[in-house]
């Protein structure tokens, strides 16, 4: 056979698993919720195959368990079976029901060999104790990425904080390679100040925007005008804190140590009381880890 029929042969065949290419392992996702819907389709488009989309028996919850089913060519059920032939189960539920549904799903089929993973920030592999007990390994694996109804982010370059069992770490570890995200490790007893870091990082910074946009509204301001007029500076101060870091990328009458501005700002904003206390808040916290002047001026400028 000729050079160019070698290639013509390769090209045709594309599928064509490489001697050295070990299979993709079978997925069961449990939940249907935004996290779920996010990582479902994101590994179905890396090339894992979903087996099955386990959700809740109720009509909201069925219904969104059977759209998702259906986008990654998985079974839709409403409980755990016996045959399945998933090797690795990842639940996406709320923290507070992760140890509950493991307990049940413990009794629904053998999870010798298995991997079980959950998504939780702030809860430890442990939450999957009764699943390790029938000899599954265990970890928790959470992307530190934000999941709203309405948006599916791509977890491309999205960290991944990872503990547990060394076997489940390993798929683990693999599974956010393939997805192109960042996989790193996390100590147990870490992980309820990561998850805050986290809460600073994306909820809480909603809403500081939220309180801002009622302080826009003691400005004359509408909210949606409000929301579009905040971005560029936004988008500015984010691009300065990731090219400067956080003291580079301070500005404003705190660094320049401008009391009477602050206190001007303290006035007004006794007509929007819980604004007040988060701008209390954040100018405490920029006396203290920030470069500032006037320090102790500030400070009692905010004097409740």
């Amino acid at each position: 056979m000729s050079l160019k029929s070698d290639a013509q042969s390769l090209r045709s065949e594309p599928s064509a698993m490489l001697p050295d290419m070990k299979p993709k392992p079978v997925m069961a996702i449990v939940g249907a919720g935004n996290l779920a819907n996010a990582l479902a389709a994101s590994l179905h488009s890396t090339g894992y195959e979903i087996e099955a989309v386990i959700g809740c028996s109720g009509a909201a919850s069925s219904r969104r368990t059977r759209k998702l089913a259906q986008e990654v060519g998985a079974s839709a059920m409403s409980a755990m079976a016996s045959d399945l032939r998933a090797s690795i189960v990842w639940f996406c539920v709320p923290d507070r029901e992760i140890r509950k549904a493991a307990e049940s799903a413990a009794e629904k089929m053998n999870w010798r060999g298995r991997i079980a993973l959950h998504s939780s920030g702030a809860l430890a592999s442990d939450e999957l104790e009764a699943l390790r007990e029938r000899s599954a390994s265990v970890a928790s694996v959470h992307p530190m990425m934000t999941f709203v109804r309405c948006s599916r982010p791509r977890l491309t370059g999205v960290p991944f904080a990872i503990e547990g069992d060394a076997a489940a770490v390993r798929a683990a570890r693999q599974m956010v390679k393939d997805l192109g995200g960042i996989a790193f490790a996390i100590r147990k007893s870490e992980k309820a100040a990561y998850h805050a870091w986290g809460t600073f990082a994306s909820p809480l910074f909603t809403a500081l925007l939220a309180a801002a946009e009622q302080v826009a509204a003691a400005a004359g301001i509408p909210k949606k005008q409000a929301r579009t007029r905040m971005v560029p500076i936004m988008l500015q101060t984010l691009a300065n804190y990731v090219m400067f870091g956080a003291p580079g990328g301070f500005s404003g009458p705190i660094v320049r140590g401008d009391v009477e501005t602050v206190r001007q700002h303290w006035r007004v904003l006794r007509d929007v009381p819980a604004a007040q206390e988060v701008y209390r808040a954040l100018l405490i916290a920029a006396l203290q880890y920030l470069p500032s002047k006037n320090k102790a001026q500030l400070r009692a400028a905010v004097r409740r």
